[in-house]
């Protein structure tokens, strides 16, 4: 499949308002085939979101920033070159300095979320990039692995400096990252956790990896044989996490920019809710399920 269309198709699969109350309808099926990805290139103004996170990203695809007294990470990185540069901008209208970033990291190996890291490092060539040892492989060939309805769609390549396994803890500075593997969307899907104080109130921040069939073959999957296990146990160990806050890679996935329009204006809870992690979980399960039972009545003799 070329690569623009693989586009529409992973949006439809992998956008879909998580969290619209309880999402009625699967985004599988829901969005038309002529779906628009113009916005995961399109620049917003970037903005600080709470405690020490900032929104670096395009209108429709999340990069975060986490700063610290000694050094940066900066999480997803868009899905080419020129999502790395809008990226790039994004950080150094903030104030803040590139060279300042000191750690690349990733949700998973997706090219709208890995496409940009080999620009990124080019860039800063004094960042290191972490990624999980699951990952790790696919971000290093330029493809991630897995069946798959829409190929394996290539992406630039990136060195990997730093393997990890589940709670690895990141820290720079004053701040603390955890890596919680939660794999299925890909094999090394990875959710970030950290705490952060906003105005003298301690709130805990979940970035989660995605959990979209996105196309997965999870019936008779040569490649990724345990992919219905391991989303089965990410629905559970996701909905473990304390979550005041959740920041996803997708602007859709969380309604960021009717959130930014809150915080805009002078909501200070904005970004705040501690029912929505459970809300995304909830809904992106039952699509699972739902896709599940299509694909073993689609295919009654093979194997999962």
């Amino acid at each position: 499949m070329k690569r623009g269309r693989w586009r529409a198709a992973y949006t439809r699969r992998d956008g879909g308002g998580a969290l619209a109350a309880l999402l009625a309808v699967l985004v599988l099926s829901a969005t038309p085939a002529h779906a628009d990805n113009s916005n995961w290139t399109k620049p917003i103004k970037p903005y600080r979101v709470v405690g020490n996170i900032y929104y670096v990203g395009s209108e429709g695809l999340s990069a975060w920033l986490i700063t610290s007294s000694q050094g940066h990470v900066l999480l997803d990185s868009g899905p080419s070159a020129d999502g790395a540069k809008l990226i790039e901008r994004g950080i150094q209208q903030l104030g803040f300095q590139l060279a300042d970033v000191k750690i690349l990291i990733n949700t998973h190996a997706h090219f709208d979320h890995a496409g940009g890291l080999a620009q990124l490092k080019a860039d800063i060539p004094t960042a290191k990039v972490w990624a999980s040892r699951g990952d790790a492989p696919a971000l290093e060939k330029g493809q991630h692995f897995g069946d798959n309805d829409n190929g394996l769609t290539p992406f630039p390549a990136v060195k990997v400096d730093k393997g990890f396994g589940d709670e690895t803890k990141l820290k720079l500075g004053e701040t603390t990252l955890v890596a919680h593997l939660t794999p299925g969307h890909t094999i090394g899907c990875t959710t970030w956790t950290t705490a952060v104080t906003e105005k003298g109130r301690p709130l805990n921040v979940t970035f989660p990896c995605s959990l979209s069939v996105a196309g997965n073959h999870l019936v008779g999957n040569k490649t990724y044989r345990d992919i219905v296990a391991d989303y089965r146990a990410s629905f559970i160990k996701m909905r473990t996490f304390p979550t005041d806050v959740m920041l996803p890679s997708h602007e859709e996935q969380g309604g960021l920019l009717a959130k930014r329009q809150k915080q805009l204006r002078g909501d200070p809870n904005a970004f705040v809710d501690p029912t929505e992690l459970a809300k995304f979980v909830d809904a992106y399960e039952g699509q699972f399920n739902q896709e599940l039972a299509r694909q073993q009545a689609a295919n009654p003799g093979a194997k999962r």
